[in-house]
């Protein structure tokens, strides 16, 4: 049962649904080998200020539109429950309105491994059932680096990911891993990417351009539909 904490929402973790089919389990496992280090009073204070961003859905179920990765190393490493933070209440919606008014809003990507948008009735039931996009991990590694900032656009990362899967094969990134980030580095900076969201590489002259503000890049890429 809920416990309601004026705007926050006390929920088991299992419970929670997922928006998106795809996770990079390397950096889930970065953020659960960071939980490992933490003691019990640094992982209170973790998550306490660590909130899920959610919509209720029809049936009263809780689906998640951001922190995907976190809530399935937090399973992982066996915590039972989160709380979030509801932004929109849809609960009286038809599934099939429901997903159509996700979609609207961009808290849904229904896109699978390979980059291929799927139907809404295919997307994973539980944060346990996404599925691993390896380059969804490079574009982590290349965010963390520095490569584009964390940016307000939905679900940017896999637009990066979908940018570097055309551009660096799989057996690249399979057996080379270290070249691929390179490579992808290098893409980050260039014109090629600079339609993507925090983008803030070369300008169109050839200059650095390092103004990493998203209002001011270059523009950004359409969402798919």
């Amino acid at each position: 049962m809920p416990i309601y904490r004026h705007h926050l929402i006390e929920v088991e973790l299992k419970a929670l649904r997922p928006t998106q089919m795809t996770v990079g389990m390397g950096e889930v496992r970065q953020k659960s080998e960071h939980w490992s280090t933490l003691d019990p009073l640094q992982r209170s204070h973790y998550l306490s200020r660590h909130w899920f961003p959610a919509v209720r859905g029809p049936k009263a179920r809780y689906y998640i539109i951001d922190h995907h990765h976190l809530g399935l190393a937090l399973i992982l490493e066996k915590v039972q429950s989160t709380q979030l933070v509801l932004m929109q209440d849809f609960a009286a919606l038809s599934p099939r309105e429901f997903w159509v008014v996700m979609d609207q809003h961009q808290w849904v990507h229904p896109y699978d491994r390979h980059g291929h948008r799927r139907d809404f009735n295919e997307l994973p039931k539980k944060l346990t059932d996404l599925i691993d996009d390896p380059y969804r991990s490079l574009a982590g590694v290349i965010k963390s680096s520095g490569g584009f900032p964390k940016d307000g656009e939905p679900f940017a990362e896999f637009l990066w990911a979908d940018f570097f899967r055309r551009r660096i094969s799989a057996q690249m990134l399979k057996t080379d891993p270290e070249g691929a980030v390179g490579r992808a580095q290098e893409l980050a900076h260039g014109k090629e990417s600079s339609h993507l969201p925090g983008w803030s590489g070369i300008n169109f002259d050839g200059e650095d351009d390092l103004d990493t503000d998203s209002k001011t890049s270059p523009a950004r890429r359409s969402r798919k539909s």
